[in-house]
């Protein structure tokens, strides 16, 4: 019985990596922040928020490219160059007493970056997204206006639309 089940096992295994994907995915997705940014986030938003704003980003693009299987085998290499909170972040409440949590504006983000094929072939990345209207940020959270905007980027790079965007 052991035996029988050890080569049904054994033979889907066999099976199963026949129809895996031959092209790997993308080799890495590389996330920075700007000057700017890590200066208003050491000064204004605060330091975790804003890393754990470029890890959203990153991982929202390696889910989209993982998806369509767009530049597999290549490298993304991403700058988070401004992004913007809808509500205030901790930071902000902590050197602002006065300040309210029910405060909110309109928020979003912009992206830079580079785009490189397995062969080589470097393509420049632009992205930026703000909302411009103020009646959707009011049941907003801090970091939602830049978290569409990242998915809004990814969707468009797994789709390779944002390549010419300049």
């Amino acid at each position: 019985m052991r035996a029988l089940l050890f080569a049904a096992f054994a033979t889907l295994a066999l099976v199963g990596s026949a129809y895996a994907d031959p092209l790997s995915t993308v080799s890495s997705v590389e996330v920075k922040l700007s000057p700017e940014l890590q200066k208003k986030a050491t000064a204004e938003y605060g330091v975790k928020e804003v890393d754990r704003l470029a890890g959203e980003l990153k991982k929202d693009v390696e889910r989209e490219l993982q998806r369509t299987g767009v530049l597999a085998g290549g490298k993304i290499e991403l700058t988070l160059i401004d992004a913007r909170p809808n509500r205030p972040t901790f930071k902000q409440l902590g050197d602002r007493p006065g300040l309210s949590f029910e405060s909110f504006s309109t928020g979003g983000a912009a992206i830079e970056g580079r785009a490189i094929t397995v062969d080589g072939v470097v393509t420049p990345i632009r992205y930026d997204w703000y909302e411009n209207d103020i009646r959707q940020a009011r049941m907003s959270g801090t970091w939602s206006d830049a978290y569409i905007a990242f998915d809004r980027f990814a969707y468009k790079l797994g789709r390779g639309a944002t390549y010419a965007r300049r």
